[in-house]
């Protein structure tokens, strides 16, 4: 009876090869096993698309059974916030997508504190992302951090308003800001130039932090780098945004239809929008990069620094923090002064004691 020789291991590699530049493969299936989840914000007045050019960006219907409100009310409606999660599948590669939109923003006649609720959300999940990393089961966590903003600016107006103005600097601390003109097509060509550059230097000039594309690397190709130049050059991206399909050309395009011709979607000559897509797809693991290792590490920071009590409003912590030490300090002062009547009545109480003794010696 012969015995089985035990199969022998072969180095499936050729000699003097490691193997370890086989690691990215594996990051690669493990990532596409596992899929990816990403968080984007829209903010901006009523009436501008952004639920439409939402719908555009990702060939979706994310608000299927969206009621329009009437003037009336939109005079007393207060900023909502609507999270709308999505399953997008692509040539096997799983995308969680949540989209926040923030209806009711710039609708209400006073608008001083309509962009609070939009921080807390902000906020809420960076709380919620911090309790779930110091938690004990960290295997599963659901990262819903705000990864971007895209914000829209009217076409109608000549830059940005005051409201544009004071949401952007509240909200640039914590989120990456991609700053977006709405209905383009509104505009000529050279208006909208004219705009873009109204824009960015009054961006400039109240220091208002937006997300700035990186640079290319050196060692990438011709092409992707004179993408990402196009790209930054383009910004704020001037946007379309439609799910109609017209036939333009012979062919059906993505568009919308006037008298004098078809302004199409995805026509880089018509419109910054597939520019926007682009810079989303290709710089999504960027945005979730800066998130992580900025915005979330500055919260993080600040709530360690306060020995991790959560405030509500950050412009009233370092006041309520004095205030509260101050109320401290009282107490301690008051518990020391009682301390030592206490002891002083004792004292005289002892005398006395001590005093009737010695008499009756």
């Amino acid at each position: 009876m012969s015995k089985q020789q035990p199969t022998q291991f072969i180095n499936p590699e050729t000699p003097g090869y490691v193997g370890f530049a086989n690691l990215p493969n594996q990051v690669h299936r493990k990532s596409v096993k596992k899929g990816f989840e990403f968080t984007l914000m829209v903010v901006g007045e009523s009436g501008l698309g952004k639920s439409t050019l939402i719908n555009s960006l990702f060939l979706t219907d994310l608000y299927p059974e969206r009621v329009i409100p009437g003037a009336a009310e939109k005079i007393e409606r207060t900023v909502q916030i609507e999270a709308s999660t999505v399953e997008i599948e692509e040539r096997g590669v799983k995308l969680r997508l949540t989209v926040v939109d923030t209806p009711g923003y710039g609708d209400a006649i006073n608008c001083r504190d309509c962009f609070k609720t939009i921080i807390s959300y902000i906020d809420e999940q960076f709380e919620r992302y911090l309790h779930d990393e110091s938690g004990l089961n960290r295997r599963h966590i659901i990262d819903n951090r705000v990864h971007c903003c895209f914000y829209f600016i009217s076409p109608f107006g000549h830059g940005l308003k005051p409201l544009d103005v004071a949401f952007m600097k509240a909200i640039h601390n914590k989120v990456n800001i991609v700053p977006v003109i709405a209905k383009a097509d509104t505009l000529t060509l050279k208006e909208r130039e004219r705009l873009k550059k109204r824009i960015l230097d009054e961006i400039e000039e109240h220091n208002i932090k937006i997300y700035h594309l990186p640079d290319a690397e050196s060692d990438e190709d011709e092409d992707f780098k004179e993408q990402t130049r196009l790209l930054k050059a383009s910004i704020p991206f001037s946007v379309v945004g439609s799910n109609q399909l017209i036939e333009a050309k012979g062919k059906k395009v993505r568009g919308r239809l006037y008298p004098w011709g078809v302004v199409e979607v995805e026509n880089p000559e018509h419109n910054d929008f597939l520019k926007l897509r682009t810079m989303l797809i290709t710089h999504m693991q960027d945005l979730q990069e800066v998130t992580q290792d900025l915005h979330y590490e500055n919260f993080r920071s600040e709530r360690l620094k306060r020995g991790g009590r959560k405030v509500e409003n950050e412009d009233m912590n370092k006041d309520q923090i004095l205030l509260e030490k101050e109320a401290e300090l009282r107490r301690m002062q008051e518990m020391i002064a009682r301390m030592q009547a206490q002891m002083q009545m004792q004292m005289q109480g002892g005398d006395g004691d001590s005093a009737v003794h010695g008499h009756h010696v």
